[in-house]
């Protein structure tokens, strides 16, 4: 037949969701601006950017969801899956890099900023104890990603279903389904974590933008560098929930998980960052400075 499909390639058809996604991204960006600047309608325009933005969250992603349980997905497309997602962390990673290399440009060079006075952390600045909070969120996140691992390691080799019994069965979860359980330790872990730093940051000796000059770049190279990581760990965990809704919908098979590989690719980064993060801000950065001791 002349019309018949003979490669495993998708075509995709024509969709609305790139263009109503740009357009959300501009929107939601020139929103921030307007805010920001306290200007009119601001607030306006940037929760309809934000709605938009997440309008097309739902419809892009419910449309390759769709495309997977229709056999869409062959082993060459979830190949080029995979070298997308591979694109986009690298992606991130170079956005890490630039707050990393203001911390590092403020601390190996402070006599040559003029911005953070000649010495780093400036003078008289009390600094977070690395050993104690995040310490603890360090931990934290090693157990997580030994968590997802354990749930992509159940999911490869089937091991799912089970009667219902114990704890694990008032959430719906078999006594031999490895897979909701890694994901529901996972999910707790990653909010424990959020909870942790939204504490830590409301106990800091320090604003995002202090009084002194000085002050001002220690803060907002601290709390910028965490606060994206953070950021990034709430999106990590809407990803790993909407994964776990996924598996009680029965959508993951062994050959067919790239939305659960992904997600967990993405802990895994989220992981290693905040390994950096803690050994050059927290440990590194705050050597021979006053720590706080509340």
């Amino acid at each position: 037949m002349a019309g018949a499909k003979n490669h495993q390639y998708h075509i995709l058809p024509p969709s609305i969701w790139p263009l109503l996604g740009s357009l959300g991204g501009l929107i939601l960006a020139s929103g921030a601006v307007l805010w920001m600047h306290k200007m009119a309608n601001g607030t306006l325009v940037l929760t309809t950017g934000f709605a938009l933005v997440l309008l097309t969250m739902f419809g892009w992603w419910g449309k390759v969801i769709q495309e997977a349980h229709a056999g869409d997905h062959t082993p060459i497309v979830q190949l080029h899956l995979r070298y997308g997602m591979i694109l986009f962390i690298a992606s991130e990673v170079m956005f890490f890099v630039g707050w990393f290399w203001a911390w590092f440009d403020f601390s190996l060079f402070p006599s040559t900023v003029e911005a953070v006075g000649g010495t780093w952390p400036p003078k008289g600045m009390e600094v977070l104890d690395a050993w104690q909070f995040p310490l603890l969120n360090t931990l934290i996140l090693l157990c997580s990603g030994c968590t997802v691992t354990w749930a992509h390691h159940g999911l490869i080799h089937n091991e799912r279903g089970g009667a219902l019994k114990g704890a694990w069965g008032l959430i719906g979860v078999g006594e031999n389904d490895t897979v909701k359980k890694g994901l529901w330790l996972t999910v707790v872990l990653g909010l424990l974590f959020s909870c942790l730093q939204a504490y830590e940051y409301m106990e800091a000796p320090f604003p995002f933008k202090a009084a002194s000059e000085h002050g001002s770049s220690y803060g907002g190279a601290f709390f910028m560098a965490t606060g994206f990581h953070g950021f990034h760990v709430i999106v990590g965990t809407i990803f790993l929930i909407v994964n776990l809704v996924r598996a009680y919908r029965g959508d993951f098979t062994p050959r067919q998980h790239f939305g659960f590989e992904a997600a967990a690719w993405y802990w895994h980064f989220v992981d290693v960052v905040w390994l950096f993060l803690f050994a050059s801000i927290y440990v590194w950065g705050g050597w021979g400075a006053p720590v706080h001791a509340g």
